[in-house]
């Protein structure tokens, strides 16, 4: 609960220590006097956003300091989870703003963000503000006011459980569908790789390979066919070696009367020699020669195959493996992606089933829930002076969604034998605000946030109207803690702890004090609300009969 809040140069209060009971603690004061100064207070402690403009005049910062205590074992285990600590069940928080605009948040007077000052705000307190009516108009949150009093999400856990799952399955299910076109496009690109490669059946360096042992074939059919021409230009008919014998022939008659020709036939007989051994030595070498004509022919169509695919892909022979490789690769994830679209449709089915019935039955429950909650609330109306209202909740299945199938929308009527209609169609302000202490209410026991604050909650009531509110807001208080700001004596006289916002003017300037009052104090101010300024003492004995009645003594 929030136990004390110390507020210190905040807009015209000055310093003020604040004590608060576990009950029901009321403030009052007259109109002007600063007490949504103190509301404004608690909202910046949760982290609310707060302006420059809430530093009191003439000063470097505004402090705000509240201390809880009796922390629950939901906002321990949540405090272990953010690393704070929390001894003895017990936490202070401090907001400092600054006039130049900036703000310092502390936990235990350690420095903590806004942000988690709120997640953690959010656990304490529960703020309940003439805007909050907004609630009641909004069917959007007639469920979860309708989950609170239900009390037991155990339904609901178990279906969004089911219904994220779901939402994963389809998402994934979608976006795989939306790149099957594209799936199937690459598919046949790979496909054609794997084909125009794998026909081939390369290996690395094989196209280096092929190259050279064809160019060697090419070679050895040109050097045979060179030798024998060689070989025949040198011994067939009318040939180099036919011709030197017809040289010879020409001087042999000649060669014994002159030496110098005997030398010239010497050196033709030589000729024709040599060039019988040439040819000779040329047939020998053709014979070491090999051919394989179809090997070359082989040869040749593997080249040509092996660099169209290289020209059709860009790429030498190691590329094209690795083309071929990675090809390989992906079209087996590619079909691996074709079954998964199978076995999620099977999965989206088999949980849009099991979703399903899940959410029936939460509408089941949430039917049940309805029934009881439209019962209390009609008491606490019928107690808050509204006999012959009628609230109904309108439960119908719609689409699913997180919060399951149901759609619910709360209906009033405020007249005897007339439909129901939507609250925002029929209540007035006062009626929306008792409407929302009735729902409170029913919801006190099942809520596990300790403290509940509710700001001027009497706005469009009076008289037994307010006092039943006021019998109301101290039947929460033996269940919560309660802070109310109001300006009703029949809701003042219920508080367990009343204290007084109050200006007053110290030297040349405005200050507010904040009061626990006594006895006597609270008869002063009940009178004061009761009848004005200086009661009569009539009135101050009427004051404090009210507050004796209403505490019971």
């Amino acid at each position: 609960m929030l136990k004390e809040i110390y507020i210190q140069n905040l807009a015209v209060i000055k310093e003020a220590v604040i004590p608060l009971d576990r009950r029901l603690n009321i403030f009052t004061g007259e109109t002007g006097a600063g007490k949504s100064i103190l509301i404004n207070g608690i909202n910046a402690v949760l982290g609310q956003r707060c302006t420059k403009d809430i530093v009191r005049t003439g000063c470097d910062k505004a402090v705000i300091t509240a201390l809880f205590t009796e922390l629950s074992d939901e906002v321990c285990a949540k405090l272990d989870e953010l690393g704070v600590a929390h001894d003895e069940g017990e936490i202070t928080v401090t907001r400092e703003i600054s006039a130049d605009g900036g703000s310092v948040s502390r936990i235990n007077h350690r420095t903590a963000s806004a942000a988690l000052l709120k997640e953690i705000g959010a656990m304490l307190i529960n703020i309940h503000g003439q805007h909050d009516n907004q609630i009641l108009l909004d069917s959007d949150r007639h469920l979860q006011i309708l989950d609170d009093f239900g009390g037991d999400d155990t339904l609901l856990k178990e279906y969004r459980v089911t219904f994220r799952e779901l939402q994963q399955t389809a998402r994934r299910l979608g976006e795989l569908k939306k790149q099957e076109q594209s799936r199937l496009e690459r598919s046949r690109t790979l496909n054609e790789i794997i084909d125009d490669i794998g026909e081939l059946e390369l290996r690395e360096g094989e196209d280096d390979e092929l190259e050279k042992e064809y160019e060697t074939a090419k070679n050895s059919e040109k050097t045979l066919i060179a030798i024998k021409n060689a070989v025949s230009l040198i011994t067939g008919d009318e040939t180099a070696n036919d011709m030197i014998v017809s040289a010879e022939t020409e001087i042999a008659a000649f060669t014994d009367n002159s030496t110098q020709l005997s030398a010239l036939y010497e050196r033709l007989s030589a000729a024709e020699i040599e060039l019988a051994d040439i040819a000779s030595e040329l047939e020998a070498f053709a014979d070491k020669v090999e051919l394989d004509g179809q090997r070359l022919e082989y040869l040749g169509t593997r080249l040509n195959n092996i660099n169209k695919m290289k020209r059709k892909y860009a790429a030498d022979c190691e590329g094209l493996i690795k083309l071929y490789d990675d090809a390989c690769r992906e079209i087996m994830q590619l079909e691996g992606s074709g079954s998964e679209i199978k076995e999620l449709a099977e999965k989206r089915d088999a949980l849009l089933h099991k979703v399903t019935e899940q959410a029936k039955a939460l509408y089941d429950y949430r039917e049940t829930v309805a029934e009881c909650f439209t019962k209390r609330v009609t008491e606490e109306l019928e107690f808050l002076n509204m006999a012959g209202v009628i609230i109904a909740v309108k439960h119908e299945k719609g689409k699913l969604t997180v919060n399951g199938m149901d759609t619910v929308e709360f209906l009033i009527s405020a007249n005897k034998g007339e439909e129901p209609r939507p609250i925002s169609r029929i209540a007035s302000g006062g009626e929306l605000s008792r409407i929302m202490l009735a729902l409170k209410s029913v919801i006190a026991d099942k809520d596990a946030i300790p403290t509940m604050i509710f700001d001027e909650i009497d706005t469009g009531v009076s008289g037994k109207a307010a006092q039943k509110i006021g019998i109301k807001l101290r039947e929460i208080g033996r269940v919560r803690q309660v802070i109310c700001v109001t300006h009703l004596s029949q809701i003042a006289v219920m508080a367990d702890n009343h204290l007084l916002i109050e200006k007053q003017i110290v030297g040349d300037r405005t200050e507010t004090h904040v009061m626990q009052l006594d006895m006597d104090g609270r008869v002063a101010e009940i009178a004061r609300i009761m009848g004005g300024e200086d009661p009569s003492d009539l009135m101050l004995d009427n004051a404090r009969a009210e507050i004796k009645k209403a505490c019971g003594l």
